[in-house]
């Protein structure tokens, strides 16, 4: 049986909706004023693309849809963060979250329904894993933010950078993120700069390699620990991409823009990652890679054995960083009022798999 279901224009970045309006029979610049109405003025019914014929507007009509993810949930934390529960079509259902700053406002986006990584310290982890999200529905949480954040009087709060650091690992599903990137930085689409737009990966480190060709925007790295015993435990996915490798493809990554730096991520647990003997470990690993490390004050959850490590001792170990010449900045934790901080996240998600078999696949694929 043929599939009529009117094909979701927001699952193609430029390029693509220029090929699929050739293959309708329309030239190919239809692509950009498409763009232009969706992305910039936020037109979403094809009745109302006034430059465009009535032909083409029933023909887009008839064979051709805008979909978005629909709204569920939508809280407010009381320093402003902002964070949606999304359900897609098949009812499952992501996180995406807003960060007010007074100099910026940065969206975290979702990659995936829940994650197959299994990081013992991370709330989506424990969601287990049902599928990547379409192209569609990762740029929809663009859209849908950029809505819901319009002002009474026709002016959007501007969002200034996205972080595909939400729920998923975004290079397991590498073939939707990169159209979605390119959406976010089009011109005709969001017109964000690539060093405003991050992806955040665990180490899968092919595809890493395939980011750098394909799509170099900043690259920040969940590292979590200096040693490869410890990684294993913290972050399962080191088994297969130890430390090493990881760190030699992000000195590859840098070689593209001399001037870039990799984000490196480290959440401070008490008692084990954030010993002064760690923090030394880590400056020595670190040594020539241009970068920058994060320092993630751990946000607990229901049914963690972990806890934060205190101020002083996260003081500390950035202080030893600092010493050694890394740039270091310790994250303040926002939106953890309604579950909105980092490691926090945990949409509605029907877990498809068991996580071992989810797992291996996970990690076997090139």
């Amino acid at each position: 049986m043929t599939d009529t279901t009117p094909v979701n224009l927001l699952d193609y970045d430029r390029g693509g909706l220029r090929t699929w309006f050739e293959t309708v029979g329309e030239r190919s610049f239809r692509a950009d004023q498409i763009m232009k109405w969706v992305y910039q003025r936020g037109v979403f019914e094809f009745g109302e693309m006034t430059d465009l014929s009535k032909t083409l507007r029933d023909t887009l009509g008839e064979n051709a849809a805008l979909r978005l993810p629909k709204i569920v949930r939508d809280q407010i934390a009381e320093d402003g963060t902002r964070k949606w529960l999304l359900e897609m079509a098949d009812g499952n259902a992501i996180e995406t979250v807003f960060i007010p700053e007074s100099d910026r406002g940065t969206l975290c986006v979702s990659s995936q329904v829940g994650c197959a990584l299994n990081c013992s310290f991370c709330a989506t982890a424990r969601q287990g894993y049902n599928r990547n999200l379409t192209t569609a529905e990762i740029i929809g949480q663009v859209v849908v933010a950029a809505s819901c954040l319009e002002t009474p009087d026709g002016r959007t709060r501007a969002i200034s950078n996205v972080v595909m650091m939400g729920m998923g690992e975004p290079l397991l599903n590498f073939d939707n993120v990169i159209p979605a990137m390119r959406l976010m930085m089009d011109d005709f689409g969001f017109g964000l700069s690539r060093r405003r737009v991050t992806l955040s990966t665990a180490g899968v480190v092919p595809k890493i390699d395939l980011l750098r060709e394909e799509c170099p925007v900043a690259l920040a790295v969940s590292l979590h620990a200096p040693d490869d015993d410890l990684r294993n435990e913290l972050v399962p996915l080191n088994k297969k991409y130890p430390i090493e490798q990881l760190l030699d493809a992000c000195r590859r990554y840098t070689e593209l823009a001399a001037r870039e730096r990799i984000t490196f991520e480290y959440v401070m647990l008490a008692g084990v990652n954030d010993s002064l003997s760690h923090a030394r470990e880590l400056s020595r690993i670190l040594k020539g890679i241009p970068s920058k490390v994060n320092l993630i004050p751990f946000n607990p959850f229901e049914g963690i054995g972990y806890t934060r490590s205190d101020t002083d001792t996260i003081n500390r170990f950035r202080d030893v960083l600092f010493d050694h010449g890394h740039m270091t900045i310790t994250r303040r934790t926002r939106g953890d009022d309604i579950d909105a901080a980092c490691g926090q996240l945990a949409g509605k998600i029907t877990d498809r798999t068991k996580r071992s078999a989810r797992m291996s696949q996970a990690v076997a694929a090139p």
